[in-house]
């Protein structure tokens, strides 16, 4: 077996360095970007995505990249689908495909026999009326009482999952989180990668990331999707960064609060990516630093087990 037969995969915490490794991952063995990051999806939505750009991509292919409008919501369930068709697409080519994400669910969702439970309207709608009724930190006390794990894994804030969470409970009559499968690929031989980063040099990375996107013009892009319905996007509305750039164009926020906030959000979601992945025992960790990273990857990549 030769690294054409396999999935590539490169993960890490937000400002770790994924994307450009995965660039040059691809340009070594030939292969091909896949995306996983779920708000890369989105036309449009590029200065507070990080989205490389195209003059970095060094001529690699980038699926999965800009495939959504602002008004669809980033169902795992459809990128699922989208992201294995592209990987086995890859694969019968003769191209290796390097999925790149910093989400654990989205990465696993492509890998392992991850299966995604259907939609009840009626019971949705009964627990969105609950959220409306009682607010979000209350809805996630009654979702820690019938599901603990899928608590202990959505922020008290975040009161969209924590509807899905009690509707899927409510369906299935299990707790979401309690159904993740075992890390196993059922998409054939995967060589997983992993960068860590000091935490103090990724908090002060992603300080300067936030600089660079209100310095790059984050603001103006925002006022430019909500002229395209950004305000009301069921997911895009919601991303880190832009929900803070919307508070400043409305006056809730200064132009610091608004990127002290985005700082903070962004270093405790790089904390949880950190967990979540740190639990997957394939991924070879490399320090993000190495003057040798790329080969010690490469390493990773043509080594048999």
């Amino acid at each position: 077996m030769t690294p054409a037969d396999r999935v590539v995969v490169v993960v890490g915490p937000t400002a770790s360095g994924k994307s450009a490794l995965a660039v040059q991952l691809c340009r070594r063995l030939g292969g091909e970007v896949v995306n996983a990051d779920s708000m890369q999806l989105y036309r449009g939505m590029d200065v507070g995505t990080a989205k490389t750009p195209l003059a970095e991509r060094a001529g690699v292919p980038h699926h999965l990249i800009d495939v959504l409008d602002l008004a669809e919501p980033a169902s795992v369930a459809t990128f699922q689908r989208r992201a294995r068709e592209t990987v086995q697409d890859c694969l019968a080519r003769g191209v290796p495909p390097v999925l790149v994400g910093g989400s654990s669910l989205y990465v696993r969702a492509v890998l392992d026999r991850l299966d995604f439970p259907g939609t009840d309207p009626a019971v949705r709608d009964r627990w969105r009326a609950r959220l409306d009724q009682v607010g979000s930190p209350a809805l996630h006390a009654e979702l820690a009482r019938v599901a603990p794990a899928a608590a202990e894994a959505i922020l008290p804030s975040n009161g969209r999952r924590i509807v899905r969470a009690l509707e899927v409970t409510e369906i299935t009559g299990r707790p979401f989180v309690a159904t993740m499968p075992p890390h196993e690929s059922m998409i054939g031989e995967v060589r997983m990668i992993g960068l860590e980063v000091e935490r103090p040099v990724l908090d002060e990375r992603i300080r300067h990331r936030v600089e660079a996107m209100w310095a790059d013009g984050l603001v103006e892009e925002v006022r430019g999707l909500r002229e395209r319905g950004l305000d009301t996007a069921p997911t895009a509305s919601r991303a880190l960064g832009y929900s803070q750039a919307v508070q400043q164009l409305d006056g809730t926020l200064t132009q610091a609060e608004a990127m002290a906030a985005t700082a903070r959000g962004t270093i405790a979601f790089a904390r949880r990516q950190d967990r979540h992945f740190r639990k997957d025992p394939r991924i070879t960790w490399l320090r993000a630093d190495d003057p040798a990273l790329l080969e010690q990857a490469l390493r990773v990549v043509e080594e048999d087990r």
